[in-house]
């Protein structure tokens, strides 16, 4: 556990969830001073290459790098390094690869001071039948509690969970480890209940909550995408999604 870096007080984190750079700049020139911390997923970081991250760093910006590291000890401790020497803030790592890949990400990060390492618990789209399909018999709760364990074994700053796991990983894990949630999203009136988009589109997230939920549960960051990114005005949904801090 990186314990150069103090643990960050309640925050949102906004999700660059777009498939090419200029929309991400946008909703970044928009947000302009109120948001400092974004997230860049797989998706942009393959569009539009680790400049964007660098660039973020540079103009004053928190970046949470969502890598979800699941690769052979040595590659994963290589991409640990490669998001430190970004200035990323967080990067995380497959808490299904076991002890081993968890351990050499948090070695690697000790490299840089300011990177925190979070092992991805159970991805927010999974149920109870999608573990079983793929021979876990435990419920997603049960896993998640599971995987944090190794988590904490392993000297990891903190885990990634949905936030209707925020409570139970908060009473297992103390008030040092950061709990990050995705699956995060606003009401219809920007403060309560979760909205559901055209069709029944939740995002692609299967274990929702709204940033009051998560944080009144123990997560210390909630990550919040389309409900900042697809409103009329993205800093106002902000300062409600902050307000729940």
């Amino acid at each position: 556990m990186n314990t150069d870096f103090p643990l960050a007080d309640r925050e949102v984190i906004v999700a660059l969830d777009f498939d090419d750079r200029r929309a991400a700049e946008e909703l970044v020139e928009r947000l302009g001073d109120a948001c400092g911390f974004y997230k860049i997923g797989l998706e942009l970081l393959t569009a539009a290459g680790p400049d964007l991250a660098r660039d973020l760093v540079e103009r004053g910006h928190e970046v949470f790098l969502d890598l979800k590291l699941f690769e052979i000890p040595d590659s994963v401790a290589g991409a640990v390094r490669a998001a430190g020497a970004l200035g990323a803030s967080m990067v995380t790592v497959h808490g299904m690869g076991g002890t081993g890949i968890m351990s050499a990400a948090v070695e690697a990060a000790r490299e840089f001071p300011r990177l925190r390492v979070l092992a991805l618990t159970v991805v927010t789209s999974m149920t109870a039948g999608d573990l079983a399909d793929i021979g876990i018999e435990a419920d997603t709760e049960e896993q998640v509690l599971r995987l944090a364990r190794l988590a904490v074994g392993a000297g990891c700053d903190g885990v990634i969970a949905s936030p209707r796991e925020a409570g139970v990983l908060r009473a297992l894990l103390g008030p040092e480890r950061l709990i990050v949630t995705p699956g995060v999203t606003l009401g219809p009136d920007g403060a309560t209940g979760v909205t559901v988009g055209p069709g029944g589109s939740t995002g692609g997230h299967a274990r929702l909550g709204t940033p009051q939920a998560a944080f009144a549960a123990g997560a210390s960051h909630v990550v919040v995408g389309r409900s900042i990114a697809r409103a009329a005005d993205p800093v106002a949904a902000l300062r409600r999604a902050r307000a729940a801090c």
